[in-house]
């Protein structure tokens, strides 16, 4: 059992009577930041009138955010407000679930998640990369919003690997809805009171009518693929796998489960690997001296013909240049938990039915770990520097048994669209800094534009 016999956590200060409530809502990742600076690892973060006021207990040590995820994440539980509502707009997926609900999804899903499996979603990445960079080629485009680019690129690509033929319509639905469902989570996820979601005000009408578009496209390609009939190998796109899915312990989705996890790869799969992507190409841009390197690396490795899943291991500058851009600019920049019981953590009482932060954001900037942390230096990742840091020093991808199932997918997906992108092209920023803030996912609050040269055909 975990002791619980340790020092009250420090206060933030904050405003006599809504303590930290306009911090948190203007620059959370800002308040995480002065908080671990003035306070050390553990920091209590008190926001909202008395009464209905919030306390949440920032960790910001790579060793606690072990602890919180891994060590001890039995204790640390997704019971949060902020997960009731992402289950309430996108279903009870693998992001969500808990318990056995989780372990039998997991136990489902994770066939399709194999190496070899994922490594096979390669073509489909590409041919996304290559009729984006098409366009950009025959419509004469000398700049570009990369993040914006990137977001259309990772949703097209994984709704190509979801869906198959059925990309557009998916791509078009999704589009729509999903910013509008994001903003409504974000607004309930934090606020002290919330009316019920059935009561007809007006930004619940418009949840519910968003929120009732997406249901209805993935249901029907959903029936469409059931009714088909066909078997696991007889079509090689995510859905038809789900919905072949089964074995004798576990039984297999039906059709609200099936909605559930698409919604949830589609979210998860797509802003996470946008966010990396956009991000790589815009430091790139600001840096000359290692988007040379990165160009240098791929016209070694490939010449004149586009990567594939054998290519990853050959480009390690690449790589590391993604890894960087997570570490800069993670696209879960703070993960949040609820302890069971009273918790001691880096020496601090966690009490029972704390809300907890763990904050990438923050531990990737932690000068005990990365000097000079605001430095875009890819030269962090090579493999000795790597295990010179602790483990949770760098956790882009959560950790734990709830780390990302789709992490090798994201990887494979953003060094093959890197790579791919800067065999086309040259970058040049036009946009040197880019406000960021969070929601689901990390949002820009801004463009991040950049010149475009084309390099080769």
């Amino acid at each position: 059992m975990a002791s619980t016999t340790g020092t009250e956590a420090p206060e933030l200060a904050g405003l006599p009577l809504l303590g930290s409530l306009f911090d948190l809502r203007n620059d959370s990742l800002g308040t995480f930041l002065r908080a671990r600076r003035e306070h050390g690892d553990v920091v209590r973060i008190c926001a909202g009138p008395p009464g209905i006021r919030t306390t949440v207990y920032g960790v910001f040590s790579a060793e606690g955010a072990q602890q919180v995820l891994a060590g001890e994440s039995a204790n640390f539980r997704k019971d949060n407000t902020f997960y009731q509502e992402i289950r309430e707009s996108f279903g009870n997926g693998l992001l969500t679930s808990q318990d056995e609900d989780y372990l039998r999804q997991r136990r489902l899903v994770q066939p399709l998640f194999t190496r070899r499996r994922v490594d096979g979603y390669a073509s489909a990445v590409a041919t996304e990369v290559a009729l984006l960079t098409g366009e950009w080629r025959d419509s004469g485009a000398e700049s570009v919003d990369v993040l914006q680019e990137m977001a259309r690129l990772a949703l097209r690509a994984v709704a190509r690997i979801l869906f198959g033929t059925d990309v557009d319509e998916a791509v078009e639905i999704v589009e729509n809805s999903f910013p509008e469902l994001g903003a409504y989570v974000l607004r309930r996820g934090y606020s002290p009171l919330n009316v019920p979601r059935d009561w007809p005000t007006p930004g619940n009408r418009r949840a519910a009518r968003v929120h009732r578009a997406l249901n209805e496209v993935c249901d029907r390609i959903i029936a469409e693929r059931r009714g088909a009939g066909r078997a696991p190998g007889d079509g090689d796109d995510l859905l038809t796998l789900l919905v072949g899915a089964e074995s004798a312990e576990d039984g297999s989705f039906d059709a609200t489960e099936l909605r559930e996890q698409v919604l949830v790869f589609l979210l998860a799969g797509h802003e996470t690997t946008a966010t990396s992507l956009g991000f790589a190409l815009h430091l790139l841009a600001l840096h000359p001296e290692e988007r040379k390197r990165a160009h240098e690396e791929v016209d070694r490795v490939l010449g004149d013909r586009d990567p594939g899943a054998a290519d990853l291991d050959a480009l390690p500058y690449v790589t590391r240049v993604l890894k960087e851009a997570m570490r800069l600019f993670p696209a879960a920049p703070a993960i949040g938990r609820r302890a069971v019981a009273a918790t001691v953590v880096g020496g601090v009482t966690v009490p029972a039915g704390a809300d907890v932060i763990v904050a990438p954001w923050v531990t990737h900037r932690h000068p005990d770990y990365w000097e000079d942390p605001d430095r875009f230096d890819p030269d962090r990742f090579t493999p000795e520097a790597e295990a010179a840091r602790p483990r949770y020093a760098w956790f882009p991808f959560g950790g734990g048994p709830r780390a990302c199932i789709g992490q090798h997918f994201s990887m494979l997906e953003s060094v093959i669209a890197l790579a791919m992108i800067l065999r086309r092209y040259d970058f040049e920023a036009v946009d040197t800094e880019v406000p960021v803030a969070p929601a689901i996912t990390l949002q820009a609050a801004g463009p991040a534009r950049c010149r475009l040269r084309p390099r080769q055909a």
